[in-house]
């Protein structure tokens, strides 16, 4: 079987080639004004705006894009103030973002491969991570954590949108075919237990990427071990066309975590414990 990570890559440049999706619609030049205004908004799941304190002060801040090419929220970034390296496995979704950057004179830094490996970045090389929902093409997403938290700099921030794996309980192809919303699948969900080899070879040319559910232990109880801390977390809703498992719940999330400062680490290693002199309850 052809490896993932090049079937993942076939099917987003397939998906940029055809320029039909939403995440392969580079921002416009409105966009850029606003944003160079101090006027922008960045997604990190399908519809809701990520609150604008979970990015601090962009201004010459160092940014990794992670999995994030498309020519959206990267140029975007960029144009806000930050230095900003945008890192995606698909080389179609990365000229997305050059045909901005140079469109409008921005000086990024592009970078092609598996967002589970960030060992061309050094220890402490960013100040946030910006990774909205890709990580479902990923068949193991604790090393990217573990790689985020490595490259992120003490009191650095890490940005993540992910699918509520709920999702993957049911048949889309069934469901397309007018069959009813019925679970069929056992969690976690893998594209590559499911279907044959000719049919992720078809999916991947059709544009289709090869996914993966993870489970929320995974997915958050995976950054807390990592060593990043939990600050925020929001759930989205997408649309009906979409999934019809959005007319009863959200279909994705987001966290904002952070790597502690050694203070706040040797704080965490030392739980507070109560003082000896507090009145034992009664």
């Amino acid at each position: 079987m052809d490896d993932i990570l090049e079937l993942n890559r076939r099917a987003w440049n397939v998906q940029a080639s055809q320029g039909q999706s939403p995440w392969v619609q580079p921002v416009d030049e409105a966009t850029i004004a606003r944003a160079r205004d101090n006027d922008w908004k960045i997604i990190l799941t399908p519809t809701l705006t990520v609150p604008s304190h979970w990015f601090g002060d962009l201004l010459n801040k160092n940014v990794l894009g992670l999995a994030s090419g498309g020519g959206q929220q990267v140029p975007i970034m960029a144009a806000a103030g930050a230095q900003v390296t945008s890192f995606d496995n698909s080389p179609a979704q990365l000229e997305l973002d050059k045909q901005v950057a140079t469109r409008e004179a921005m000086d990024i830094v592009f970078e092609q491969g598996d967002m589970a490996d960030l060992s061309r970045f050094e220890d402490q090389s960013f100040d946030l991570i910006l990774h909205p929902v890709s990580n479902v093409f990923a068949p193991n997403i604790l090393p990217v954590w573990r790689e985020c938290y490595r490259v992120l700099r003490p009191g650095g921030r890490l940005l993540a949108g992910f699918m509520n794996p709920c999702i993957y309980l049911f048949d889309y192809d069934a469901i397309e075919e007018g069959k009813p919303l019925e679970v069929v699948n056992k969690l976690p969900y893998r594209d590559t237990d499911a279907l044959t080899t000719s049919q992720l070879k078809h999916r991947a040319d059709r544009g289709e990427g090869i996914e993966f559910s993870h489970s929320l232990d995974d997915q958050i109880g995976g950054q807390l071990r990592a060593g990043l801390v939990l600050l925020d977390f929001y759930e989205d809703h997408w649309t009906d066309e979409a999934s019809p498992l959005n007319k009863f719940m959200p279909t994705s999330m987001a966290t904002l975590s952070v790597k502690p400062t050694p203070a706040v680490q040797s704080e965490l290693a030392h739980p507070i414990t109560p003082s000896s002199t507090e009145a034992a309850p009664s």
